[in-house]
């Protein structure tokens, strides 16, 4: 499985007398991407020497958590998060990126950016900040606890179409055996940037974890890890 197994963390703030050699990240639960994400910025705590560990948790809970200093903070969010959770602040430039994109069982259409979905029932996952941003004000939506359960709920016909990234869509279909029934759309709906976000406690660490993402961008490096990292998590069975 692609999956690891999930650490059993203290949900009680770090103590800020403890040297910074431990940071522990807020990761949305079964989401592949996010798995990926982490093991990326792994790779650049590694070049601080600074150890993480991930806490496995739905959207929300994740958002509640980092925000209020339980966790260190979130593995990658959209880059408009610190307006709705101003303790948790942007590090630039970007960690990685997601293609959200249209699921469907019956459908098939060209997509064309987020209008072209407006008028079927979508499903999205809770908590996920580019899903609910791009079918906001949309009239038939429905939030689902995790991605399994709304590939589910998809493949049982609760709606239309479903709306997740891309790579973590594909890999949530085949480890349901759903490839044969549950198919993607095209083009994605969008490229979007995400951003790794610390608590404002960490204000320090901020700079240095940027300078690093982005000496690791602009080697090639970043860029060559996530290659990697979505091959094997595509090619496990």
């Amino acid at each position: 499985m692609w999956r690891p197994v999930v650490v059993c963390l203290s949900l009680l703030a770090a103590d800020p007398s403890q040297a910074q050699d431990l940071i522990r990240l807020a990761r949305i639960a079964d989401i592949p991407d996010q798995y990926v994400g982490g093991e990326m910025l792994r790779a650049v705590y590694a070049k601080l020497n600074i150890r993480l560990e991930f806490e496995d948790l739905p959207g929300k809970r994740a958002l509640a958590l980092s925000s209020a200093g339980a966790v260190d903070g979130e593995i990658q969010r959209i880059g408009t998060l610190s307006r709705d959770y101003p303790t948790l602040i942007q590090v630039t430039p970007a960690i990685n990126y997601i293609e959200p994109a249209v699921f469907a069982t019956k459908l098939r259409f060209d997509v064309a950016g987020w209008d072209s979905i407006r008028d079927y029932s979508i499903g999205i996952v809770r908590g996920v900040g580019s899903s609910e941003a791009g079918t906001r004000d949309m009239a038939r939506v429905t939030a689902a606890a995790s991605l399994d359960n709304m590939v589910r709920m998809l493949d049982a016909d609760r709606f239309d179409v479903m709306v997740t990234d891309l790579f973590s869509g594909l890999v949530a279909v085949r480890k349901l055996n759903l490839q044969a029934r549950i198919y993607p759309l095209s083009p994605p709906l969008e490229r979007i940037h995400i951003y790794h976000y610390l608590h404002e406690r960490h204000r320090d660490l901020v700079p240095k974890v940027g300078k690093v993402i982005a000496q690791m961008e602009a080697s090639g490096e970043l860029a060559a890890l996530r290659e990697a990292l979505v091959k094997q998590v595509l090619a496990t069975p």
